[in-house]
Order: structure tokens, then C-alpha cells, then sequence
């Protein structure tokens, strides 16, 4: 069995992946869809997240060399920790809008102009919110090497 059917299989036996053809969903950009998948269960399921983010380890391979991992907020906050942890790596996370209040930060962590930069989202369906934080990063003057997620709707 492959990676991919493999992580597929175990999001459905965890029920991270729902149906629902005759009321669909309604993704963050609107679209409306019969199938939802909630990659944040996976967390909750150690052997699952494990193999998830040896995955990302092996895919971020691809991108190397780069000095941080940056999360997109909110799902792929915690694979990009995650995956930053394995790796050694200083971690950062960009915000859909600033905060409001505070700092009024957009992206939160330790940033430097000119630092190499993977970003991770959990799920990539129209690519809108990865498109935000990669834009984000640059106009700190970072460079994006690529955008990982543990799928896409495609």
C-alpha cells in the first residue's frame, strides 16, 4: 500500500473524513462540497499523527535546504510544530488577518528577512489561505521554498 492510501484509509477509519451529499459543506472560501476533511482528529491519534508527519519529514526532503517551518493558521499550526519539532527547526505561524489586539501581529514567532521558508497547511482546497501566508512571509522578506499539507482536494 502506498503512502497516500495509507494516510487516506487511516482518515477514514477515524472518521476525519465526512460525507454528506445531500446537505454539503461549506468550505472557508465559500465553495460548498460533500466531503469535509478535519485533519485536526488526527491528532488524537498518536500512531496516525506520527506516521503523518514522518511523511511530512520525507516530503520536506524536496525543499531543502530551508531554515524554518511556518504553519498557516489554524490546522496547520500544530503539523508544522509538529513537523519543526522533528526537524530541529525554529517554527513560525501566519494568521488569516492580524490580530486585533495586542501586538497586532500577522505572523507570530521569531522572523527574519532573507530565511528560507516551508510552509505547512493541513489541507489545501482552493489554495486561497496558502496563497495569504506565503505573500505574508515574503513581504518580510523571507523566501518560500514550497507549501507542504497532508492533502488537497485538487
Amino acid at each position: 500500500m502506498n503512502f497516500a492510501t495509507e494516510v487516506a484509509k487511516n482518515l477514514l477509519q477515524i472518521k476525519a473524513i465526512k460525507l454528506s451529499p445531500q446537505n454539503p459543506f461549506t468550505w472557508a472560501s465559500g465553495l460548498k462540497s460533500p466531503i469535509y476533511c478535519d485533519n485536526r482528529t488526527l491528532l488524537s491519534y498518536p500512531v496516525i499523527r506520527d506516521m503523518v508527519v514522518e511523511g511530512l519529514v520525507e516530503k520536506s526532503k524536496l525543499f531543502q535546504p530551508f531554515d524554518l517551518v511556518a504553519g498557516v493558521a489554524t490546522a496547520g499550526i500544530p503539523h508544522g510544530a509538529l513537523l519543526a519539532d522533528r526537524l530541529k527547526l525554529p517554527f513560525v505561524y501566519v494568521r488569516a488577518k492580524a490580530k486585533e489586539h495586542g501586538r497586532q501581529n500577522l505572523i507570530e514567532g521569531e522572523l527574519k528577512s532573507g530565511q528560507r521558508i516551508l510552509v505547512i497547511e493541513d489541507l489545501i482546497s482552493t489554495g486561497g489561505s496558502s496563497l495569504q501566508a506565503v505573500e505574508a512571509l515574503r513581504s518580510e522578506g523571507c523566501i518560500v521554498v514550497g507549501v507542504l499539507a497532508i492533502f488537497s482536494y485538487e
